[in-house]
């Protein structure tokens, strides 16, 4: 039987011991819970001392119990996946050495949550006509090869690169407009990486509490400037995992 460990979720500040239930990840119903060190604690559940498998229901949990300690606490510091100590001594000594930085990172994202945006359009067709028209070495090589009937192979695919780089400058632009809307209500944002054409945007916002409902009114009217030609998936509060993601390597826990 292996020995368990201290799966570990997320730090929070507080010198209070807490329990948040039995949705500890791993499917065994362990209790999530704090273990402290003066006013700093982390939010673990036992599991065993193996490496933890990065799947979607694992992924899933580890977001979902850092939320939940979210909805208690104003300031929680998500912890990578997969980080696990052999004990509770381990958290302790870990807590005690990196107070200092985790103290002033708490203070960073007091107050704070993401929210993320995806943005999808909803005609190709559309953008690809956009692409031909905007760019003139395109439409005249697009001319070009249908004069030759479209079965020049090779010009086909250069033609593909050129709209493949065109797309890419497009999409770009767009995701940068529609951040600077939004970026009016918030600290920071991030732009992550799409995927497929469709998706032109996959960005994240660092946003105070207090001005949630002004960016979901920004969202609100996007939506409806955007109505006919974009698709947003709008998501939140979710934990500031794109802005603070604390790494724990193993040679920093004391045996």
């Amino acid at each position: 039987m292996k020995k368990e460990g201290k799966y570990i979720y997320c730090i929070i500040e507080t010198k209070q011991e807490r329990n948040f239930g039995p949705i500890g990840i791993g499917e065994r119903g362990n209790e999530v819970l704090t273990i402290g060190y003066d006013d700093l604690s982390m939010v673990v559940s036992n599991y065993p001392l193996t490496k933890i498998t990065a799947n979607k229901e694992n992924m899933l949990t580890h977001q979902k119990v850092t939320e939940k300690v979210m909805a208690e606490f104003d300031s929680v510091l998500p912890v990578r996946f997969g980080t696990v100590a052999s004990s509770a001594e381990e958290v302790r000594n870990l807590l005690d050495r990196r107070r200092r930085e985790f103290k002033a990172a708490l203070r960073d994202m007091d107050h704070k949550i993401e929210l993320g945006v995806k943005g999808i359009w909803k005609d190709m067709d559309v953008i690809f006509n956009e692409i031909v028209e905007e760019n003139e070495a395109i439409k005249n090589f697009k001319k070009a090869l249908a004069e030759k009937n479209g079965n020049d192979i090779q010009a086909k695919t250069g033609l593909g690169r050129m709209v493949k780089r065109a797309l890419d400058d497009k999409k770009e632009r767009q995701a940068k407009e529609i951040a600077a809307r939004l970026g009016r209500t918030s600290y920071e944002h991030k732009l992550n990486d799409t995927i497929g054409n469709e998706m032109f945007m996959n960005a994240a916002f660092l946003v105070d509490k207090g001005r949630e409902k002004e960016f979901d009114n920004i969202m609100d009217d996007l939506g409806n400037e955007y109505k006919n030609r974009i698709k947003f998936m709008y998501a939140g509060p979710l934990p500031v995992f794109n802005f603070v993601n604390i790494v724990i390597y193993p040679e920093e826990w004391e045996k």
